[in-house]
């Protein structure tokens, strides 16, 4: 993602949260949104199921139950029946070709009842086949009928915020030298190549929420305390802006290789940061080109307008930090999740397929799947790193 350099705070398009008082102490980096916003979330709960008409002659109808037909605005009403149910057919038979399944025998069956089973039945079995599967639609345009199905990288509500001081901590320690540079090089894949934002990039979502809550913090001149959250501020632009110098130098992805292999595990901590490192060298050799944001989803802004609930942007959940402890992120975080407790859902990594004949990508959500664990697992090892740790 290229953040542009002439977006200045004052210009974010950001709504800002507003102003919060002292933060709660908290371990987790999983925050709940509130309950009343979750009505997009797709739930886990099948659909449920009506008997069929008594009058039924055909034997399977005696002994099973069809989904009940919810209304759909995609299927529209007074369409040519047997045009509808041949171009829906044919889709199918392209989905269940490319998924490699066995769709029930519903053809028999009167319309709708017919494709409405079959769609039933398809999302059944890609829920048990098919990673990251999350819905199966039956979509009907001017032209023709057809299935689209959609493959979702869940990320629950988790913040994937990399803390860049334990790393600057280990560069002055002599034992964890080649563990701060082994991390410094997946730093830099993460920042070069995946385009994980930076908190002291002005065009991040961070870097507004830093801004903001150091102007509060400077206003508030009655505080005895005042001088030592200054202090902190600074502090955070000054390692980040160190930090960040490193990981934008292309020579630590050019030695990444070599750091592998010289690397000496010792005790739990350096194997940790060996696994990490293999693991985001391995998707760095595999996807040398693609950004995080890859299949984050798109909207037009007519459709924002009309959304009454807007999504949380996967650029305000991922982005490196200067800590995730102490006071200053205290702070920060209250207002993140006062402001992300106003949305409905979270944009996560989407691919959707269309099977209307037309030609099929190889799309998949391999590579997020394994960069967000990655992320997971950096996160966890940087915010446990206790040494020099002053509490």
């Amino acid at each position: 993602m290229n953040y542009a350099k002439d977006n200045p705070i004052g210009n974010s398009e950001t709504v800002r949260a507003k102003k919060t008082k002292t933060g709660s102490r908290t371990a987790r980096r999983v925050y709940g949104l509130d309950a009343e916003t979750q009505g997009r979330r797709r739930g886990a709960e099948r659909q449920a199921k009506v008997s069929t008409c008594g009058d039924a002659t055909d034997g399977f109808l005696k002994v099973s139950f069809l989904p009940r037909i919810q209304e759909n605005k995609t299927l529209q009403a007074g369409q040519d029946i047997s045009k509808m149910e041949s171009d829906f057919y044919s889709s199918l038979d392209s989905l269940a070709g490319r998924y490699s399944i066995m769709p029930m025998a519903t053809r028999h069956f009167e319309y709708p009842y017919n494709m409405a089973l079959a769609v039933w039945d398809l999302q059944e079995k890609l829920k048990k086949t098919v990673g990251n599967f999350s819905e199966l639609r039956a979509i009907q345009d001017s032209h023709r009928t057809y299935l689209l199905s959609e493959e979702k990288y869940t990320t629950g509500t988790t913040l994937y915020y990399i803390p860049i001081e334990a790393i600057y901590q280990m560069l002055r320690e002599p034992k964890h030298k080649q563990n701060a540079h082994l991390l410094l090089s997946v730093c830099s894949y993460l920042y070069n190549i995946a385009d994980v934002p930076y908190y002291r990039q002005q065009g991040s979502y961070l870097y507004w929420l830093y801004e903001m809550h150091r102007e509060w913090t400077e206003e508030e001149q009655d505080r005895e305390e005042n001088e030592r959250y200054i202090r902190e501020f600074v502090k955070a632009e000054l390692i980040g802006d160190c930090i960040e110098k490193k990981i934008f130098n292309p020579i630590n992805l050019a030695v990444f290789e070599e750091r592998l292999k010289a690397f000496k595990s010792r005790d739990d901590f350096d194997k940790q940061c060996l696994d990490i490192g293999k693991k985001a060298f391995a998707i760095y050799t595999d996807y040398p080109n693609e950004s995080i944001f890859r299949n984050a989803p798109t909207r037009d802004e007519e459709q924002d307008e009309e959304t009454e609930n807007e999504s949380i942007g996967m650029e305000k959940y991922i982005s490196f930090i200067s800590d995730t402890k102490g006071w200053l992120y205290e702070s920060i975080e209250e207002s993140i999740n006062s402001e992300f407790n106003e949305y409905g859902a979270m944009d996560e990594p989407t691919i959707l397929k269309c099977f209307d004949g037309s030609e099929l990508t190889e799309n998949s959500l391999d590579f997020e799947s394994r960069l967000f664990k990655v992320l997971d697992d950096m996160c966890a090892l940087l915010y446990n790193y206790k040494q020099n740790e002053n509490e």
